[in-house]
Protein backbone atom coordinates (compact mmCIF):
# COMPACT_ATOMS: atom_id res chain seq x y z
CA UNK A 1 0.00 0.00 0.00
CA UNK A 2 2.73 2.27 0.80
CA UNK A 3 4.93 1.67 -2.40
CA UNK A 4 1.63 2.84 -4.44
CA UNK A 5 1.69 6.30 -2.75
CA UNK A 6 3.00 9.62 -4.49
CA UNK A 7 5.07 12.16 -2.47
CA UNK A 8 5.81 15.78 -3.13
CA UNK A 9 9.21 17.31 -3.15
CA UNK A 10 9.63 21.19 -3.70
CA UNK A 11 12.66 22.19 -6.18
CA UNK A 12 15.38 24.36 -4.44
CA UNK A 13 16.76 27.32 -5.57
CA UNK A 14 19.58 27.19 -7.69
CA UNK A 15 18.40 23.94 -9.82
CA UNK A 16 18.18 24.20 -13.36
CA UNK A 17 15.59 23.18 -15.62
CA UNK A 18 18.04 20.83 -17.25
CA UNK A 19 18.49 19.30 -14.07
CA UNK A 20 14.84 18.79 -13.51
CA UNK A 21 14.50 17.70 -16.68
CA UNK A 22 16.97 14.71 -16.00
CA UNK A 23 15.51 13.81 -12.96
CA UNK A 24 11.98 14.31 -14.22
CA UNK A 25 13.15 11.57 -16.19
CA UNK A 26 15.79 9.27 -14.85
CA UNK A 27 13.81 8.82 -11.73
CA UNK A 28 10.33 8.60 -13.28
CA UNK A 29 8.85 11.58 -11.67
CA UNK A 30 6.40 14.33 -12.68
CA UNK A 31 6.53 18.15 -12.88
CA UNK A 32 3.60 20.00 -10.62
CA UNK A 33 3.64 23.58 -11.15
CA UNK A 34 1.83 25.19 -8.12
CA UNK A 35 0.96 28.86 -6.96
CA UNK A 36 3.90 28.32 -4.53
CA UNK A 37 6.56 27.04 -7.21
CA UNK A 38 7.21 23.57 -9.30
CA UNK A 39 7.11 20.21 -7.43
CA UNK A 40 8.74 17.07 -7.68
CA UNK A 41 6.09 14.31 -7.44
CA UNK A 42 6.44 10.20 -7.47
CA UNK A 43 7.09 7.30 -5.60
CA UNK A 44 8.98 8.01 -1.67
CA UNK A 45 12.37 5.64 -3.03
CA UNK A 46 12.25 7.87 -6.75
CA UNK A 47 12.01 11.30 -4.91
CA UNK A 48 15.32 10.40 -2.38
CA UNK A 49 17.41 8.70 -5.13
CA UNK A 50 16.69 12.45 -7.33
CA UNK A 51 17.25 14.26 -4.31
CA UNK A 52 20.89 12.53 -3.71
CA UNK A 53 21.20 13.39 -7.77
CA UNK A 54 20.21 16.92 -7.09
CA UNK A 55 23.06 17.73 -4.11
CA UNK A 56 25.49 15.70 -5.80
CA UNK A 57 25.01 17.81 -8.96
CA UNK A 58 24.54 21.16 -7.10
CA UNK A 59 27.83 20.43 -5.21
CA UNK A 60 29.91 19.89 -8.40
CA UNK A 61 28.15 22.86 -9.64
CA UNK A 62 30.07 24.92 -6.77
CA UNK A 63 33.24 23.42 -6.55
CA UNK A 64 33.52 24.32 -10.42
CA UNK A 65 32.26 27.84 -9.36
CA UNK A 66 35.07 27.97 -6.50
CA UNK A 67 37.72 27.07 -9.34
CA UNK A 68 37.02 29.60 -11.37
Amino acid sequence: MDEDMMYEMRIPPGVTEGMVAEVVGKFDLELKNTDDGPLLCGKKENLENAQDHIVKALNERIKKLEKD
